[in-house]
């Protein structure tokens, strides 16, 4: 398990990753992560995400940006003190790689920032040892 936690202009955000064994296949190259990220807001005014923007690394060194709406399908708009929690997952083609990336987000005001999730580790148990 790898951890990140980030800070924003007042939206912390924490990301968290575990290996599924169950949903991979590493004989043939398919290796499958799952991640959880908590975001709080802990600043002094509402925010909404809007989008988000996913930079993963294998351990190739090849790069895939992922982007879209929300996420998993929600745009969730957090007043002070509040927090959403989401899981998702991601497949990668070897046994390492990494994630990092932003949540596009605006205030109430039409103000827009870049909340960043810091790099967190996609990594198969063994490789922690």
């Amino acid at each position: 398990m790898s951890r990140s936690e980030t800070v924003t202009e007042g939206i912390r955000v924490t990301a968290r990753s575990f290996y599924l064994a169950d949903r991979s296949e590493p004989a043939k190259g398919h290796y499958f992560f799952a991640y959880k990220i908590q975001i709080s807001n802990e600043g002094g005014a509402p925010a909404q995400l809007l989008s988000r923007h996913w930079i993963i690394t294998n351990a190739n060194g090849q790069v895939e940006h992922v982007e879209g709406p929300g996420v998993v399908g929600q745009q969730p708009r957090l007043e002070p003190g509040e927090s959403f929690e989401y899981v998702s997952a991601c497949p990668l083609g070897t046994s390492m790689g990494s994630m990092r990336g932003t949540y596009q987000m605006v205030r109430d005001d039409g103000t827009g920032f870049d909340a960043v999730v810091g790099a967190f580790t996609l990594a198969t148990p063994d490789l922690f040892n």
